[in-house]
This record gives structure tokens, C-alpha cells and sequence, in this order.
């Protein structure tokens, strides 16, 4: 079978791999859909592991089981969990299931024609896809569970005035759910383009984030942001956060700077505003359920975020439009 291996971002080679056989408790899996991430494109976090198959946004059929796996067939259209917390360690239990003490099994990488399913991740972390999910929507089950994540711990609520800094995927899926919660939202990025997007998913202001928008925010909105959600890892992005939210307000780094960059926190002036600082990088079951509610119901939309769709030997293609994000939004590989 095909898979695509990555070495860095200018270096990703598709190659040929013997087709696994699933084990008693395991499952193979056709992948029909895997959404490309921004954290994909992330060399500082992706090459220690290097070579690997990337891709964690996977839509597929099921096409063969273990003897011992029940709950799924042949034929079957799921969504697949990247990694699934134990649900009982000390983490768990505090509600930290992203940062569980037990989860050792991982998801195959997605960009690649097949997937053995590993026993832990058959049993706790497969979704059967409702019938009008299509392949290409269920990409986005993850990155919307995320969004619901850090919404969830920011507390936001309706009528609250939402900053979302950086208007890419990941940003315009807050810009989405942001709206269907009752939000004022105003969204900023650098990026033209990315802005109109940002107005047609509903924000209430879209600035250019060359602006100062935090003078904006006060001369449009008579106040800055109670929640400031950060979807963009530049530097000036951070300071465009520091300066953005208000007294008694909630600063969220969805995205953060490279481990080589130091953030400075203006802490006294926060310490006298009560400001709070979270940070938030996966998701929950509860939150995957949550998502797939969402699009199930069509509560939240996502054909028009996809931009781009490939084969899997077109993926370096796909990398370069994320990579240099000036038209790309979603880019989806599909393997098979």
C-alpha cells in the first residue's frame, strides 16, 4: 500500500509499505479522507519523531476485523480518534483527559491508502459516522472537538465579546461556534482573504491585524474582549493577545510560538485585572460527541471551509498550501 512519509516539509515521500493484517482486538481501515492540520506543518513538534506517516483527521471504511472485534464490520463509515484517554487515572479524573497518564496507543498516520486500528483505540476511540456525515466533513470531527474544548474551559458563554486572533481552519472554527453561542465576535489575521472568510462564518468585525486592535476593539466595541482565543504562533500575535483582552478576562492559547521563542507575561498588570492564561491542545470523548452532534444536526457547517482536495500523491502540494497559507482554509488528502 501507499503511504506518504515525512521527513520535514520539503521533504515528504510517498512509498510503498506491506498492507497490515489486523491482530484479534484490531481493525483495518480504508482511509477515504484525512484533513491535513496545522500542526502537521509544525517541524519543531513533528521531528523529533521523524520519518513518520502523518495525519490524524481520518475519515474511513472499515474493511476488515479481528475475531474478537464485535462492534464494527466490514462496510462500516467511521470516524477515528487519533489517541483515547483511560478515563480512571488521576488526570482523567480531574477532567485532563488530553494529558492522560495511561494513553499509550496511537493512530496510525492517516495519509496513507490503509490504517490498522490498535485494540485500544477499536474499543474506546471509533465513531460510527451518521449517514449524512459525508468522508470529507468528518475530517473536521477532531479540530471542531478541540475548538468545543477550549470554549468549554474559557467558559464562554452568550453575549460574551470574543477576540479570535489568527483566521485560519482553526480560528474560523471558533469564528463558527463562537456565533452559534450568541458571541460578539471580532476576528483579526493578516491575511485579507482570510478575513473575508472570517466575515462571511458571521464575525461582527474583522480587523487587519497591522492595526492596533486593541484601539479598535475600544473605539468599535467600548471595551476589549473578555476572551481572547489565540490561533496563531507569531510573536506580535502573543503581544496582539496581552493587549486585547479586558479587566476580568480569559487569554486562550489554542496555537502557541515555537519552544525557542520566550513569551514574556505582562504578570503585574494582569495580577491588578484578575486576567486568567489557558492553554488547551486536544480534546475529550465528550467533546468528539459533541462535535459530531454539531455536524450531524448541521448546527455547525463545513463544506465551505474546504479549499483544496488531492490524492495522496499530490500531498506535497497539499503541505505547500498550508504551509504558506495564502488561499488555503481546509486541504483534505484523499488516499483511496
Amino acid at each position: 500500500m501507499k503511504v506518504a512519509k515525512w521527513y520535514n516539509n520539503q521533504d515528504i515521500r510517498i512509498e510503498e509499505v506491506p498492507k497490515p493484517n489486523p491482530g484479534p482486538k484490531e481493525m483495518l481501515v480504508k482511509v477515504l479522507s484525512c484533513g491535513i492540520c496545522g500542526s502537521d506543518i509544525v517541524e519543531w513538534y513533528r521531528l523529533p519523531r521523524a520519518p513518520l506517516i502523518p495525519g490524524h483527521e481520518i475519515g474511513a471504511e472499515v474493511v476488515e476485523t479481528g475475531g474478537s472485534v464485535s462492534a464494527y464490520k466490514p462496510g462500516d463509515r467511521v470516524f477515528i480518534a487519533p489517541k483515547v484517554p483511560c478515563m480512571t487515572c488521576y488526570y482523567c479524573e480531574k477532567g485532563h483527559y488530553p494529558i492522560c497518564a495511561n494513553s499509550k496507543a496511537r493512530l496510525p498516520g492517516g495519509f496513507s491508502e490503509y490504517v490498522l486500528v490498535p485494540e485500544d483505540i477499536v474499543k474506546n476511540g471509533t465513531y460510527l459516522l451518521p449517514d449524512n456525515i459525508t468522508y470529507d466533513q468528518s475530517t473536521f470531527i477532531e479540530p471542531l472537538a478541540c475548538v468545543i474544548r477550549a470554549q468549554n474551559l474559557a467558559e464562554v458563554q452568550e453575549g460574551r465579546t470574543v477576540l479570535v486572533i489568527g483566521c485560519g481552519m482553526s480560528g474560523l472554527l471558533h469564528v463558527k461556534l463562537l456565533k452559534s453561542k450568541g458571541c460578539k465576535v471580532i476576528a483579526t489575521d493578516i491575511n485579507r482573504k482570510k478575513l473575508e472568510y472570517a466575515d462571511r462564518f458571521g464575525a461582527d468585525l474583522t480587523v487587519d491585524a497591522k492595526e492596533d486592535v486593541a484601539e479598535v476593539l475600544i473605539s468599535q466595541n467600548r471595551k476589549k474582549a473578555d476572551t481572547v482565543i489565540l490561533c496563531a504562533s507569531a510573536m506580535s500575535a502573543v503581544e496582539q493577545a496581552w493587549n486585547g483582552v479586558d479587566k476580568g478576562g480569559t487569554v486562550v492559547f489554542f496555537a502557541v510560538p515555537g519552544p525557542d521563542k520566550e513569551v514574556s507575561v505582562p504578570i503585574n498588570d494582569f495580577w491588578m485585572k484578575e486576567i486568567k492564561i489557558l492553554t488547551t491542545y486536544y480534546c475529550s470523548p465528550y467533546d468528539i460527541a459533541d462535535a459530531i452532534s454539531l455536524l450531524e444536526k448541521e448546527e455547525i457547517k463545513v463544506d465551505d471551509m474546504i479549499t483544496h482536495k488531492m490524492p495522496l500523491e499530490d500531498i506535497v502540494e497539499g503541505f505547500q498550501h498550508v504551509t504558506e497559507s495564502k488561499d488555503s482554509i481546509k486541504v483534505i488528502i484523499n488516499p483511496t
